[in-house]
């Protein structure tokens, strides 16, 4: 299993001093959060400038909310990324729940099921050169019908996306509930005649020691809510909690971080046995 570090997003600045230890510390992932109506950094802008300050881990959007960008813009964002980045980017994808998101870019929450729909099928015939409003957008992904997608979801219409767009799953539902969700996806895999099985990406809340209590009120300040996602903040729950997702199945768990002294990257992989 894979370990994906999840970028704090409280302090732009400290992102790339962040990356760095990240990367020579053997964390296989960066991973950025998406909203509008917040202080957070705008993911693709930060994994592009974080691309250039790193030269092996990967990029991930979890997740990036479509909805509230136009498709043939972000079709060009993602594919200069991909190819710039020299193939590290994955776009993790979804719709958001906030409408103050969809309120501040003008789009309809009612309609971003449907929207969303519709842009992951744009998104792969602009990446494979077709035309799009009789006009084509480059440049071309270094992956034909570009990066890799994975799709964030919790309800079953949303579910059955990552199997007919999507090439994994982003389950950021805690463990006692990932199974369902993860056997749906699953069921919709095959339903739909594909082989194998999605990737599973999963992804907890993390902030060793002291930093625990200031990173809880973070969480709850940008989702709105006192009761999600409590960070890990003892080592040994760290590691029994790694252990259970990688008895779970899941090939890549990323760690969330919402403190935002950099130092917290070299705990985490010290606790981890990165190093």
């Amino acid at each position: 299993m894979q370990l994906g570090l999840g970028l704090p997003i409280g302090t732009p600045r400290v992102l790339t001093d962040w990356a760095r230890r990240a990367e020579s510390s053997g964390f296989d992932t960066l991973a950025l959060l998406d909203r509008l109506a917040y202080h957070n950094p705008e993911p693709l802008v930060a994994l592009s400038v974080l691309a250039g300050a790193t030269s092996r881990i990967r990029l991930q959007t979890e997740v990036l909310l479509g909805p509230l960008r136009a498709t043939a813009l972000l079709a060009k964002q993602v594919a200069t990324l991909d190819v710039m980045s020299g193939g590290r980017f994955t776009l993790g994808i979804g719709i958001g729940g906030r409408e103050d998101d969809h309120a501040a870019a003008g789009t309809p929450v009612t309609a971003r099921g449907r929207h969303l729909e519709t842009q992951l099928t744009e998104l792969r015939r602009i990446w494979h050169g077709k035309p799009y409003q009789n006009t084509t957008i480059g440049p071309r992904p270094g992956i034909p019908g570009g990066p890799p997608i994975l799709i964030g979801a919790f309800a079953p219409v949303a579910l059955r996306r990552v199997a007919r767009h999507g090439d994994g799953f982003l389950c950021a539902a805690p463990l006692a509930c990932a199974d369902r969700l993860v056997r749906t996806v699953q069921d919709e895999w095959t339903a739909v005649g594909r082989s194998g099985r999605p990737r599973l990406v999963c992804q907890v809340n993390v902030a060793l020691g002291s930093a625990a209590a200031p990173a809880r009120a973070a969480i709850a300040a940008y989702y709105g809510r006192d009761d999600w996602g409590v960070p890990i903040a003892d080592p040994k729950e760290l590691l029994d909690t790694v252990a259970a997702y990688r008895a779970f199945g899941a090939d890549e768990l990323v760690l969330y971080c919402y403190a935002d002294d950099p130092a917290q990257v070299d705990a985490l992989a010290r606790a981890l046995d990165l190093t």
